[in-house]
């Protein structure tokens, strides 16, 4: 599934929902290629309902495949602690090693953040627009490295639901190695950006 260059994101809807499940497709078929479920402990559940679930600390676990329920088919997971200004996101392997992270930025005006490695080399920087939906992955010399993208769903749906889909598309400037950290800072702007 890493190896691929394009993605689908299509979020779970719920009402009231306190955890988060993310399929990722092949943008083209539609079929399943793995499948992103947020895991927080009981306790930061429960505070959820009181608390901004941005601030609050979350781990998201990625499969291959559409069964969260296979331990075996762990990719990578996605976590973040406490936060209240500036979030910090670790991702690491299956086995629990880490590839790299990823720091908000204080003060952008779509939202921003920088990608590291996991010799804290800064391999990316992803920035969004104005608008808020579109975010581009940027190296250290301007090129592109790939685009996350909404997928709007018509006026009365994203009115009446939280849910969102979107694409990641790499380009060919994207190194292999860079590809699990991106599609993890695409999964990263819904959990840190775009949550409510």
């Amino acid at each position: 599934m890493l190896n691929r260059k394009t993605f689908f994101i299509r979020e779970h809807v719920g009402l009231m929902k306190l955890v988060d499940t993310f399929d990722i497709l092949d943008p083209e078929t539609r079929q399943p290629l793995g499948i992103a479920k947020e895991k927080p402990s009981t306790l930061v559940q429960v505070m959820r309902l009181v608390v901004n679930k941005r601030l609050m600390p979350t781990a998201v676990y990625v499969y291959e495949g559409s069964d969260p329920q296979n331990e075996d088919r762990l990719l990578f997971t996605i976590r973040r602690g406490f936060t209240l200004f500036r979030a910090r996101i670790d991702v690491c392997d299956a086995g629990g090693h880490a590839l790299g992270w990823f720091k908000s930025k204080a003060f952008s005006l779509g939202g921003a953040f920088r990608v590291f490695d996991a010799s804290d080399r800064e391999v990316a920087l992803v920035q969004g627009d104005w608008k808020g939906w579109n975010f581009r992955f940027v190296d250290g010399e301007g090129r592109e490295l790939g685009t996350i993208t909404k997928k709007w769903a018509g006026m009365g749906k994203e009115l009446f639901r939280s849910a969102d889909n979107y694409m990641i598309a790499l380009t060919e400037a994207a190194k292999p190695a860079d590809a699990v950290l991106l599609l993890a800072a695409g999964l990263a702007v819904d959990t840190v950006y775009k949550e409510k």
